[in-house]
This record gives structure tokens, sequence and C-alpha cells, in this order.
């Protein structure tokens, strides 16, 4: 052998090595993921499960345990961090999580790829954000929030919030659902109230149906008239697809009865019908 050329070979042969372990990052992360969905579930998990998140106990057979496969993976792979001295417990990571898998139920999607941590405050947490007075003049408004959904990677919520949220699983508000729809809709980058779908006719179908409602609504809360859908929702798209989400796996039956058109949108993107859950 050339020694001359052996500095050269091994380079050659430890970057064709680097390429290979990268090359096979996603079927190494399929197998961890999938060891960790063959693990049994801890009992303790399952305590807070039945206790803290009773929407998890209408859920069939086959997407409870698909529940409990992806708590697991979930919590694996994505921290939660106390703020404000707030001490994270299992009862907080369980609860949290089991409501933030519960949209990706139906369909592979990944697990909040972008999503690289979760903040959690012990209640509502003050956030500056600037608002726009006449005469475009900027000045910051301080807000007190349960949620929020950043695209650079992290979700912000409220402990107390959580629970409430949790507790209730009929009265179609629940922030972690909500922020979690902002995540999906953030996958590509951006919030605009049309997550990723499948092709250019979906696309075209999602924003004829979701305009129409979007609009529908703000005609309705203009005349005073009472809707389902939340105030909240008509503030813009992004926004419109969190709330009606937050419907859509808590009051299904009234979403498909008063809206049938955007229950099966919502139910062809989450691949999922809870009106057969009640």
């Amino acid at each position: 052998m050339d020694l001359q050329a052996l500095p050269l070979l091994l380079t050659i042969a430890l970057a064709m090595g680097l390429v290979l372990w990268l090359a096979s990052g996603p079927l190494r992360q399929s197998r961890r993921r999938q060891r960790l969905r063959e693990q049994p579930f801890p009992q303790a998990w399952r305590r807070i499960l039945r206790r803290r998140v009773p929407l998890a106990q209408r859920l069939p057979a086959d997407l409870h345990l698909r529940l409990k496969q992806e708590i697991q993976v979930f919590l694996a792979e994505k921290p939660i961090i106390g703020c404000d001295g707030l001490e994270v417990t299992d009862e907080m990571r369980v609860t949290i999580a089991a409501q933030a898998c519960l949209p990706l139920l139906g369909a592979r999607r990944g697990y909040y790829p972008a999503l690289k941590q979760i903040l959690l405050y012990p209640g509502a947490f003050v956030v500056d954000r600037p608002v726009s007075e006449p005469g475009g003049v900027l000045r910051e408004q301080r807000r007190a929030l349960a949620g929020e959904s950043w695209v650079q990677g992290q979700v912000l919520l409220s402990w107390r919030d959580v629970l409430a949220g949790a507790a209730d699983p009929s009265d179609g508000h629940n922030v972690v659902i909500h922020e979690f729809a902002h995540q999906l809709d953030q996958a590509k980058g951006h919030a605009n109230g049309a997550p990723v779908l499948t092709s250019t006719l979906a696309y075209r179908r999602w924003s004829t149906v979701m305009q129409n409602e979007f609009d529908a609504l703000r005609r309705r809360l203009a005349l005073g008239e009472d809707s389902l859908i939340d105030a909240y929702g008509a503030t813009d798209p992004a926004e419109f697809f969190a709330v009606c989400s937050e419907l859509f796996f808590e009051r299904p039956l009234d979403l498909a009865r008063q809206h049938p058109a955007l229950y099966s949108e919502l139910s062809a993107y989450y691949r999922l019908n809870p009106m057969a859950w009640q």
C-alpha cells in the first residue's frame, strides 16, 4: 500500500462512515420508538390517565392502546421544563402528553418534529406583544396567556389551565389541543390555518370550507348571534383551526350537527371520527 495515500483513504472511509451513519438516522429513530412503544405502560401513569384525562377513557380499545404508546415516545423525546419555580411531576408530564398525543392517533405525521421543549408555568403567564394603534404606532401590550405555540420549537402552557381543560372533556375548551394544533399548522414554518395536507385538491377543498366557515363565524358575531365556535376563532385563520380542533375532539357531535362540512374536513385531516367515541 502506498503510505502517502493512507491519510486520503482514511479520510474517505471516515466520510463514508459518517454518511452511512446519518443515512441510517431515520431507521435508528424508528427502532428506538418501537422499543419505547413495546415497553409496559407504568401503572402509576395509568392511574394519572384515568384521574386527569377523562377524554382518554372514551377511546376505543385500539386507540387507547395507541395513545399509551404515543405517550411513551412523546415523553422520551420532548422535555417538559418547569418555569417560575414549578417542579414538574409525572402527573404533569402524563396529563400534558396524553392531550398532546390525541391529534396524532389517526395519522403518522411524526411527534411534532419541530418541537424542542414544553415550558410549563404554574398559572397564566405574562407576555409583551406589540400592538398597532391608529396612525401606525406600535406599542407593547402586556397579556396573560394560558398557552402559546412558537414556530421556534416551543410550546408554553399554564398547568392550571391544562388541568381545567382536561377535567371537562365536553366543554370544547382544551388549551393543550389548541396549542398543539398550532404546532401542526406551524410545521411548514408559519401558521395560516392550513396544516400540511396531502394534495392540491385537499388544499383547495380545505381552503374553501375553512374560509366559508371563518367568514360565517365573523358574520354571526357581527350580528350578535350565538355560536358553537368560540369568538376567539374569528381572530384569524390560524386561531380558527386551533379553536375548531378543540371542538372536534371535545364536542364532535355538536360540531358535526351544526357544521358538517367543517367536521368532515377535520375528520379527513386527523383521520379520526370522535363522534364514534361518545
